[in-house]
């Protein structure tokens, strides 16, 4: 790939993000992505409001650890969450895929000493979800927290507590404004556990700055990807951005049909790095407490002869050197109150790349809104145990 003069996005001063309509493809993921300042600010509202988010302090204990289950974008919106409230609770916090918890329960459940799981599912229907639902209310000194976009799932039934967010849900398949959605309301709620005012404070300030941000840099993130042909996708992160990796790479997946892959970024060096070409466009998610170790990576990656985009809060000034494109947070924001934002960037890179692969990615080949099994008498796989909801 030929080498452009390097670009670097700032942070404005500040004018609301534009609502233009998207093109006919793609259009509603776009709107929705747009939209996320607008829905983080009417979840706080709600949240303000909510009889049974002021319920979760006294059923579920910031004291003890907690286990969070979910399936694919809520796996990895899961573990951001449990590696942040290990920091912000001081206590042992982790996540597994629901099919994993249904094939090694008693496993589980004795490694992670946790007797309180949140339990994640946008659409309130993921089969493995609900089956893990299903099999912890059926045990006694179990607290189980559901967390969904559909006020009608069956989580109600199955947990001890629900919370439901359907202003957050998309019209188009991929997650994109629930992710940081449901992202902001466990911030939120650590904030209220520990009484954290300074992040509570960053979070209400959050929604009005992400909206000039994305008004500023939106549209050349998007021409980036609509400018270039790449055949590999790699997306790179350490500790809790390792996750935000991890969802970067499917978010390219699901909207571009493109191959992706995620590693821990320092790991890329260990093998993974024998793919750096002009063909393949390496995304760096930067950490405050790592950048510097990272930003040599950029630079080496970059002689390798591979594109390089950067993603980070304060970007070194030697990086832009050696990126394509260095997206720029430039926030003072504790970094918890970032990670929402820091998922952006490549929520628009997956879009721009599946519509100049001629894709919808409103509608991407193959899946569905949720997984839902089928048993094998042809009915839906999970069945209901009544539960008296908090």
């Amino acid at each position: 790939m030929k080498k452009n003069s390097p670009k670097i996005l700032k942070t404005p001063t500040g004018r609301p993000a534009k609502r233009a309509a998207g093109p006919k493809q793609g259009g509603e993921t776009l709107r929705e992505i747009l939209s996320q300042p607008e829905t983080w600010t009417e979840t706080a509202q709600r949240l303000a409001n909510n009889a049974l988010f002021a319920q979760i302090p006294q059923l579920f204990s910031p004291r003890e650890p907690f286990l969070f289950v979910a399936c694919g974008s809520s796996y990895y919106l899961s573990w951001i969450v449990a590696a942040q409230w290990s920091k912000l609770l001081a206590v042992p916090c982790m996540a597994v895929p629901a099919s994993e918890m249904l094939f090694a329960p008693e496993e589980i459940l004795a490694r992670a000493g946790a007797k309180q799981l949140v339990l994640i599912s946008r659409s309130g229907k993921t089969t493995e979800v609900l089956r893990v639902a299903q099999l912890l209310a059926a045990r006694h000194g179990l607290r189980t927290l559901g967390v969904t976009c559909n006020e009608h799932s069956r989580l109600v039934d199955l947990c001890t507590l629900t919370l439901s967010l359907p202003w957050a849900d998309e019209k188009s398949l991929v997650m994109t404004r629930s992710f940081t959605a449901i992202l902001l309301l466990f911030a939120r709620l650590a904030a209220d556990f520990t009484e954290n005012v300074a992040l509570s404070a960053a979070l209400g300030r959050l929604p009005a700055k992400a909206a000039a941000w994305l008004a500023a840099n939106a549209d050349k993130i998007r021409a980036f990807g609509a400018g270039h042909r790449f055949g590999d996708f790699v997306f790179l992160g350490q500790q809790t951005h390792y996750w935000l990796a991890q969802e970067g790479a499917l978010k390219m997946t699901e909207m571009s049909s493109s191959y992706a892959q995620a590693y821990h970024t320092l790991e890329f060096r260990h093998g993974p790095k024998s793919i750096a070409s002009p063909d393949t466009l390496i995304t760096f998610l930067l950490s405050d407490a790592t950048a510097e170790e990272e930003g040599q990576l950029v630079e080496e990656v970059k002689k390798l002869g591979a594109a390089t985009l950067v993603i980070g809060n304060h970007v070194a000034a030697a990086v832009p050197r050696w990126s394509d494109l260095t997206v720029e947070l430039g926030f003072d924001e504790p970094e918890f109150a970032q990670l929402a934002l820091a998922a952006m960037p490549t929520q628009l890179l997956g879009l721009a790349v599946g519509l100049r692969k001629g894709l919808n990615p409103d509608q991407p080949k193959n899946l569905t809104r949720a997984v839902v099994l089928e048993s094998r008498n042809g009915s839906a796989a999970a069945t209901s145990r009544k539960r008296s909801t908090a």
